[in-house]
């Protein structure tokens, strides 16, 4: 996936696509940086571990887009938005909120997991099956209401 976004930032820059060029050069950056954190040895990040930085970057996006809107900055919510959209090329398909539902209930089943206490364990779990396939967020809010019902 890391050489896949490499050769995309080459393509941008070939194309003189600005806007995208910027885009993949800040996630480059994030990349890079991911992997001085994780004690790059120079074999590289994973690809679950690009889909995480890829997720954070869009999150970050995400909560930016909300704050700008608060204030009117409709300039910068849109070029935000570009951004997200820009991003979310590399993230698999979210699952529907049918779907996303079905799995929690499945899981929280196989794990016999009743009440709020068991909440840590059931967002691991779900967390390391649906990986980037799922926003976190509105798991942990499906499996609190879940829980204390």
């Amino acid at each position: 996936m890391y050489e896949q976004i490499k050769s995309d930032l080459v393509a941008a820059m070939k194309a003189q696509e600005k806007f995208k060029l910027e885009v993949l050069r800040m996630l480059k950056s994030a990349l890079m940086n991911e992997e001085i954190n994780l004690g790059g040895n120079g074999s590289g990040l994973t690809d679950e571990q690009v889909l995480a930085v890829i997720k954070r970057e869009v999150k970050k996006r995400n909560s930016s887009i909300e704050e700008y809107e608060k204030y009117g900055k409709t300039e910068t919510v849109e070029q935000l938005k570009q951004e997200v959209e820009i991003l979310s090329v590399y993230l698999p398909p979210e699952m529907s909120d049918e779907e996303l539902e079905a799995k929690v209930d499945e899981i929280l089943t196989e794990l016999g997991v009743t009440d709020i206490k068991g909440m840590g364990l059931a967002m691991k779990e779900i967390g390391a099956r649906l990986g980037a396939s799922a926003d976190m967020s509105k798991v942990s809010k499906l499996v609190k209401d879940k829980l204390n019902n």
